[in-house]
């Protein structure tokens, strides 16, 4: 029978339990000025069909307006509004003296008098300012009558009108999505300068799990962290580095430590950072680098650890599921996001009436999972799981937010308002 290593550090110290905020700003202080290592900070230039999700290491300046030119909103006929005179009514006749097609202009100029069939998109010729819609006009062979005068300068979209040539479209710290990627290619962008790809190594750590697809043994569980957790950070943009599952060996971590710490910008663990007798994590990270802090005021997620290896920042998530998730993403993405010099953008928490009386915590802030929805008012209502274990993913797939419960003594009572965070894309 294979005897239990002693964990020298089962034992730990009491540390002080930090509020989420406490955790999350002495992270994002710690990170100031972080870089990603081994890479140019100058950025690298890529192709406009490789920029989705790439985070922007320079200022998008447009090269051209847009439009680059005056052109008609829709199809019907340009003319000079003020060749109408004073007297609409009795001066409301045209003489037809050509076309204009998108990407076919019209040579010459239009004289007072004059107009010329337009389609969506054609620009709008020399000697016209309004353009006229098809179903208000009258047509007779070469002459046209208006039926219906429009205010001058109508249906006319003009040059800049949009985007001004010089004007900055995108800057540094921009994480760019699909509708920008077309917004590029219209301005006729072929490539940005972007951030390197923050790497990333994750593994596991636990003697019972096992992959998905083999067949479970007494105690054995499947390992499903690894995979939501590279599934989040490949959302992110990063380059992850999968180290696997390491069992509850202090060797095994010890190399598995100093592997991760040697190919990444940070390393992020689930499991053993506890105070079990086979979990490790904090007795390595003292070993090869700094503990920043252990244990967060929060729940799920309590036994939450960062810190600083020799190459790389250290991110030491609890093994439950939930717990590892919530960690995930309530600290350790705003610290990659910064990591990766991204444009911050505030958490976006709304407010929603309880359906049911739900139980605070009397010390931490509770991340619930629940179901928000809207009554037939337009007024927001949330519920939460039947299952709030901290094992339990399957609370997750059922939700839509979480509610954010602050720590108390007093039953938050149904029909209270409450504080709502919705999945987003990083999750979702």
């Amino acid at each position: 029978m294979k005897t239990q290593k002693q964990n020298p550090d089962q034992s730990p110290k009491p540390q002080p339990l930090l509020s989420l905020d406490q955790a999350r700003g002495h992270m994002l202080a710690t990170l100031k000025g972080e870089c990603i290592t081994g890479q140019s900070n100058d950025g690298d230039k890529v192709q406009l069909a490789d920029l989705p999700g790439r985070i922007l290491a320079a200022d998008v300046i447009s090269p051209i307006n847009a439009p680059p030119a005056d052109n008609s909103a829709m199809d019907g006929y340009a003319f000079n509004f003020a060749a109408l005179g004073d007297n609409n009514a009795e001066k409301a006749v045209f003489t037809l003296v050509g076309k204009a097609l998108a990407g076919e202009p019209f040579i010459g100029r239009v004289q007072a008098g004059q107009c010329l069939r337009i389609m969506t998109g054609a620009e709008v010729p020399q000697g016209c300012d309004t353009v006229v819609m098809q179903e208000n006009v009258t047509v007779d062979g070469e002459t046209i009558t208006l039926k219906k005068i429009p205010n001058p300068q109508a249906n006319v979209r003009y040059a800049g009108e949009d985007i001004k040539k010089g004007e900055t479209l995108f800057r540094t710290g921009h994480r760019l999505g699909p509708v920008d990627i077309g917004l590029l290619a219209t301005m006729g962008i072929a490539e940005a300068t972007v951030r390197p790809r923050l790497k990333v190594a994750v593994f596991a750590n636990g003697s019972e799990l096992r992959p998905p697809g083999e067949v479970l043994a007494a105690g054995e569980i499947y390992d499903s962290n690894r995979f939501f957790l590279k599934a989040m950070l490949e959302r992110l943009g990063c380059e992850v580095n999968d180290i696997g599952v390491i069992p509850d060996d202090l060797e095994q971590l010890r190399c598995a430590f100093i592997k991760a710490d040697a190919s990444a910008d940070a390393v992020i663990t689930c499991g053993g950072a506890s105070v079990g007798e086979a979990d490790y994590t904090r007795q390595l990270l003292r070993e090869q680098g700094d503990v920043g802090f252990w244990k967060v005021a929060i729940k799920p997620g309590k036994p939450f650890m960062f810190g600083q290896l020799a190459n790389s920042t250290f991110f030491g998530l609890p093994g439950n599921p939930m717990s590892a998730l919530v960690t995930f993403y309530q600290l350790v993405l705003p610290a990659l996001q910064k990591m990766q010099g991204l444009e911050t953008v505030p958490t976006l928490a709304l407010s929603a009436r309880a359906s049911c009386d739900i139980r605070r915590n009397r010390n931490r802030l509770e991340f619930l999972r629940a179901r928000l929805t809207t009554d037939s008012e337009g007024e927001l209502h949330v519920t939460p799981d039947k299952q709030q274990s901290s094992g339990a993913l399957s609370s997750f797939a059922r939700s839509n937010c979480f509610i954010l419960l602050e720590a108390g003594e007093e039953l938050l009572k149904k029909g209270e308002k409450v504080k709502v965070q919705l999945f987003d894309g990083v999750l979702r």
